[in-house]
């Protein structure tokens, strides 16, 4: 959740010199060429069912394709500390996932964080935060939104592929998904782009990105939930909300006003909320 909060802020000024389909195409491209060896099938694992197929898939779709566009063409047209706070939401958003598709319990607590999330993003709604111009801040909030539900659905799907493949096919496989529904958009705009235009530092940005976001996350998070149920999994998203302010105040100097330090509180009040132990015996 570091490395996503820290790419999610990084991501602002990738989107200003690369265009989104071809930044999120040459991602999972690279991504791709890093997860070739973990493709085969271990021994130990059956083959893929029909449903676990489709899961994979939707994984991919939801997770990376859409979650890719919606997360780059949004942080180009807001602020990486209003993103890391709408995407504080994740818990609340996950938990109540968790609820309807796996039916696990989900305290009376978390709806007290949804309530936490829905404040924090008003805030932003209803204010326009210094570091956030023109007409485009709000349509850049819904689109991060939007990537909020696909990260969502991408925990939850997440859990259930954890109980018949390992972590790393899982992110080699839904990688690939990625590259080859982007592949048709990318294409599209690298033929008119001038790559000879990208400066190394750019490249490394790119690269730490392809990676943090295509290999290291997905293996972590995937890892993670091998061994956790997928809403206590939720409690570690608060460095997502943390990691993104720090990296867009001390990195990208971005202005940290009144009105996002509250937004701010509000939405660590509401990962807290819904992901802190209650003392019951299996710590939900």
């Amino acid at each position: 959740m570091s490395l996503v909060g820290s790419y999610v802020a990084l991501s602002k000024p990738l989107v200003a010199a690369i265009p989104v389909f071809l930044l999120a195409w040459l991602r999972f491209g690279i991504g791709a060429l890093a997860m070739l060896h973990w493709l085969p099938r271990p021994s130990n694992e059956r083959p893929l069912q029909a449903g676990t197929r489709r899961l994979l898939f939707l994984e991919s779709f939801l997770g990376n394709f859409l979650f890719s566009i919606c997360m780059l063409f949004g942080v180009s047209m807001t602020s990486a500390v209003s993103a890391g706070v709408i995407m504080a939401s994740i818990p609340a958003v996950v938990a109540v996932m968790s609820w309807a598709f796996l039916r696990e319990r989900v305290a009376p607590r978390v709806w007290a964080a949804v309530a936490c999330a829905v404040g924090g993003i008003a805030l932003l709604a209803f204010g326009k935060p210094p570091g956030e111009t023109g007409d485009t801040a709000w349509l850049g909030n819904v689109l991060v939104f939007g990537a909020v539900l696909c990260e969502a659905a991408y925990a939850v799907i997440g859990k259930k592929l954890t109980g018949a493949l390992g972590p790393r096919r899982i992110s080699a496989i839904v990688n690939l998904w990625g590259l080859l529904l982007v592949t048709p958009f990318g294409l599209w705009q690298a033929t008119s782009f001038d790559f000879s235009a990208l400066t190394a530092p750019t490249w490394l940005l790119l690269l730490f990105y392809s990676l943090a976001a295509s290999v290291w996350s997905v293996w972590l998070w995937m890892t993670g939930l091998r061994h956790l149920p997928a809403a206590l999994g939720g409690v570690f998203t608060v460095m997502l909300p943390v990691s993104a302010a720090l990296v867009g105040v001390l990195v990208l100097g971005e202005p940290f006003g009144g009105l996002q330090a509250a937004a701010f509180a509000l939405a660590l009040a509401g990962v807290l909320l819904a992901t802190l132990p209650s003392g019951s015996a299996d710590g939900r």
